[in-house]
């Protein structure tokens, strides 16, 4: 009798991992390449695979994600392409390695301005553009980018290299705003400013605000985050302390400029179903959560918080140009930036 149970038992426990077997088969997987940091991709993965069932399989690739995916060809394993900065996304779309995505899910959470107009790309967390001011030293309650240009700041910016991505979006959206002459004249206002030669990292500018070394500068809204947390190490909790973050716009007075990381299906994606479950869970409230709270990110789903750290900055109005009309100025940006030798 003793043998008879533990054989119905064996049988049963058989069946139940079969089962379970079936239902991770049915459910398949998804193949992600992503530039992002791991400690922000995995929790995001592993919530999904938990809920969904969709084994996600991840691969980090920190340079040449394009160029993998175009050798790889029609043989590419990838489903999901997550990567930061609007511009790689505009590149992936335009050497036609993603595919067009129809999704009410998306369309619904992404604001029109953060996404591709065809569903190409999907912008799915934003880090602002903002001015780091010395608490002391600037008075100023808000402040517009065309300041950083008025003469009164004279040898008090400190800015990272104009080349940078960060900054050639800048750039592009004061084109895509004023044209190229305008902005031409503002970017050499801008550099007649400067307190030493742009150069170094977002963080930096706080780094000097503190030591004297300048007033003002800009920088993205997450290192200030990642400084006052302490994540940055108890030096940069001094830097994050020694600034006042203004969210500023431009003269239109429409909003801050933002820049964001997200996610394309790609072309060839053998597992285009699970690739579009993916998306639409990266921008549904609980993804934006985690999002928000891992790297002091803006969610771009509205009714989410930001980190408290992040919210404290005061409530961000984002500008409303498109950022595919930011993009198509990226290139004269960038030209701009040799013309008036801003990084010299």
């Amino acid at each position: 009798m003793l043998s008879l149970t533990r054989l119905i038992q064996g049988a049963a426990a058989a069946a139940l991992l079969a089962t379970t077997t079936l239902a991770a088969s049915a459910a398949g997987e998804v193949n992600v390449y992503t530039t992002r940091e791991p400690g922000l991709i995995q929790p995001l993965l592993e919530t999904f695979s938990k809920e969904t069932g969709i084994k996600a399989n991840v691969i980090f690739v920190k340079e040449g994600l394009a160029e993998r995916v175009a050798t790889e060809g029609a043989n590419s394993p990838a489903d999901v392409l997550s990567v930061v900065d609007f511009g790689n996304l505009i590149e992936l779309s335009d050497r036609g390695l993603t595919q067009p995505i129809q999704s009410a899910v998306l369309e619904e959470a992404i604001p029109a301005n953060l996404r591709d107009p065809n569903g190409q790309w999907f912008g799915l967390s934003m880090r602002a553009r903002v001015i780091y001011a010395s608490k002391d030293r600037v008075k100023d309650e808000t402040l517009t980018y065309e300041d950083l240009a008025d003469p009164r700041f004279k040898g008090k910016v400190c800015i990272r290299s104009g080349q940078h991505p960060y900054n050639t979006s800048l750039i592009a959206a004061v084109i895509a705003k004023d044209g190229a002459e305008a902005t031409k004249t503002w970017l050499t206002g801008v550099k007649d400013n400067l307190a030493r030669k742009a150069g170094g990292g977002d963080r930096d500018v706080a780094r000097d605000i503190l030591a004297n070394l300048c007033d003002i500068g800009i920088a993205n809204s997450y290192y200030v985050g990642l400084m006052r947390s302490g994540k940055g190490g108890p030096e940069q909790v001094e830097w994050g302390n020694a600034i006042r973050v203004i969210l500023p716009t431009f003269k239109d007075k429409a909003g801050t400029h933002v820049n964001v990381s997200g996610a394309a299906v790609a072309k060839n994606a053998p597992n285009k179903e699970n690739a579009v479950k993916l998306l639409e869970f990266l921008a549904s409230q609980e993804a934006q959560e985690i999002y928000a709270k891992a790297n002091f990110e803006y969610p771009v789903r509205a009714g989410v918080a930001p980190d408290p750290i992040i919210a404290e900055l005061g409530t961000l109005t984002v500008d409303p140009l498109p950022l595919t009309d930011v993009a198509k100025q990226r290139k004269q940006a960038s030209e701009l930036v040799d013309v008036v030798g801003f990084d010299g």
